[in-house]
C-alpha cells in the first residue's frame, strides 16, 4: 500500500470519526458533559505529544541532515502555524456575515467555520507526517503517523458534536444539523493527500512543513481543546491531557 494511500485511508477515519459525531444528534439531544471533556483531554495530550515526538522532533532532525538552519527553520514553521489558526480564528469572528447573524446563529456558524478551518493544518499534519516515514525521515515512524491519526480522529468525534448539537438547539433539523456537522470533517482526507504529495515531491520544504503542522497543532490543543475541556471539568480535562500525552510518547519512542 502506498503512502498517499495510508495517508487517505487514516483522514478519511478522522472524518468519519467527526461524521460519527455529528450523528449523535439523531439519539441525543444532549451528550454528557464529563465524557466529553475527558475526550478533548485525551486528544489534547495526545496531540501536544505528536506536534513533538511525530512532527517538531523530525523537523530538526531533517533540517540538520539537509545543512538548514535547524533552530530558525523549526521555529519559522512553528510560528507560521501557530499564527494560522490564531488568525483564522480571528478572520472568522470578524466577517460581516457573522457579526449579522444573531447571537445563537452567529456562535453555531462560528463554530462550524472554525471547525473547518482547523480541520485543515490536522489533514495536513497527518500527510506530512506519512510523507515523512515515506521518505525514511530519521525519527519519523509509521506508528507515529498512526498515532497522530488517531489522535486527531479521537478530538474529532467531540468536534462533530460540538457542531451539530447546537445546530439542532438553535432551530436546525436533526439532518441538516448532522450534515453540516459531518461536512466539517471532509477537509481532511483532501488536505491529508496534499500534505502527503508536498512532502514527497518538496523535501527540501519538510523541515518547515513539519514544523507548521506542529504549531498548528499546539494551537489548536491550546486555544480550542482544552479550553473547552476545563470549562466545567478541569480535573478530567487534566487527566485527559496527561494520559493522551503519556500513552502517545510511550508508543512513539517504544515502537519507534
Amino acid at each position: 500500500m502506498s503512502y498517499i494511500t495510508m495517508a487517505l485511508l487514516a483522514t478519511l477515519f478522522t472524518y468519519f470519526v467527526t461524521a460519527l459525531g455529528a450523528a449523535t444528534v439523531f439519539f441525543f439531544r444532549t451528550m454528557n458533559r464529563k465524557v466529553l471533556d475527558l475526550m478533548l483531554g485525551f486528544a489534547a495530550g495526545v496531540m501536544i505529544a505528536a506536534s513533538f515526538f511525530s512532527l517538531l522532533e523530525p523537523a530538526i532532525d531533517l533540517a540538520d541532515t539537509l545543512e538548514m538552519n535547524a533552530w530558525l527553520t523549526a521555529t519559522i514553521g512553528f510560528a507560521l502555524g501557530g499564527f494560522f489558526v490564531i488568525a483564522a480564528d480571528v478572520f472568522l469572528s470578524r466577517t460581516e456575515f457573522i457579526k449579522s447573524q444573531p447571537p445563537t446563529m452567529k456562535r453555531s456558524i462560528l463554530l462550524a467555520s472554525s471547525v473547518t478551518l482547523h480541520n485543515i493544518p490536522e489533514g495536513l499534519a497527518v500527510g506530512v507526517a506519512f510523507g515523512s516515514v515515506a521518505l525514511g525521515v530519521e525519527g519519523a515512524t509509521l506508528t507515529g503517523a498512526i498515532m497522530l491519526a488517531f489522535g486527531i480522529a479521537m478530538q474529532n468525534f467531540p468536534e462533530g458534536v460540538c457542531v451539530s448539537m447546537p445546530l439542532y438547539r438553535d432551530g436546525f433539523s436533526r439532518r441538516k444539523s448532522f450534515l453540516i456537522g459531518q461536512a466539517s470533517g471532509i477537509v481532511e482526507p483532501i488536505a491529508g493527500v496534499l500534505g502527503v504529495v508536498f512532502v514527497m515531491t518538496m523535501r527540501n520544504a519538510l523541515p518547515l512543513a513539519l514544523s507548521f503542522s506542529a504549531g498548528a497543532m499546539i494551537a489548536v490543543a491550546c486555544a480550542e481543546l482544552l479550553p473547552e475541556a476545563s470549562k466545567e471539568n478541569k480535573l478530567l480535562a487534566s487527566i485527559g491531557v496527561v494520559v493522551g500525552f503519556s500513552l502517545m510518547m510511550a508508543l512513539d519512542v517504544a515502537l519507534g
